[in-house]
């Protein structure tokens, strides 16, 4: 760690805050003199104070420790890099246009990479009235099961949550386009990259 890089960083946050270095201490229940100090790269946060400023500023703690946060490239927003996460402990679900770094139950995620659809995790769609009809031949038990489906388009993203023991088929809106994703539990991320 660069003491003159992670406080340089705690200067700039604490400008973007509006707060002196006595609100900062203050909030922390130590000494102006200790922000002083970081601020000027003679010394580092303790680890037990990262947590709390982690919170006043907002910032991963991970950031501040590394003394950067450098923005994401010119690219982000763009639906065609989206990228997804599923949390394996709660099963919630993520997703992004851009870097990021996501954590859910005290880990952190990595995006998952998207496999093009095969006979064991493959799906049919059909055009039923102003919907796609989807249908797919994957178990839906509690110990292996499609948990989402996503309909990604240059503007927009639906994701439809699928459970355990419920029907493998579903309905989304029509629109043209876009890209399918789906989510098996125990092997990943699909794409289906033609809907119709």
């Amino acid at each position: 760690m660069d003491c003159k890089k992670v406080g340089k960083l705690i200067l700039e946050l604490r400008n973007e805050r509006n707060m002196t270095q006595k609100d900062v201490a203050d909030a922390m229940h130590i000494s102006d003199k200790t922000v002083s100090k970081w601020e000027r790269g003679m010394g580092l946060p303790d680890v037990s104070l990262l947590n709390e400023l982690s919170k006043i500023f907002n910032v991963n703690i991970e950031k501040i420790l590394l003394g950067d946060l450098k923005p994401n490239d010119h690219d982000r927003e763009n639906m065609k890099k989206i990228k997804f996460y599923v949390c394996e402990t709660c099963g919630s679900i993520v997703n992004s246009t851009g870097e990021a770094e996501v954590s859910c139950c005290g880990r952190k995620l990595d995006a998952l990479i998207a496999k093009q659809e095969d006979g064991a995790h493959g799906i049919k769609i059909e055009e039923v009235e102003s919907d796609y009809y989807i249908t797919f031949k994957h178990e839906m038990s509690k110990a292996h099961y499609i948990s989402f489906f996503a309909y990604v388009m240059y503007d927009r993203v639906l994701i439809l949550r699928i459970y355990p023991e419920q029907n493998a088929e579903l309905r989304f809106p029509r629109m043209l386009g876009g890209k399918m994703y789906f989510y098996c539990n125990q092997h990943g991320l699909w794409v289906n990259e033609n809907p119709l």
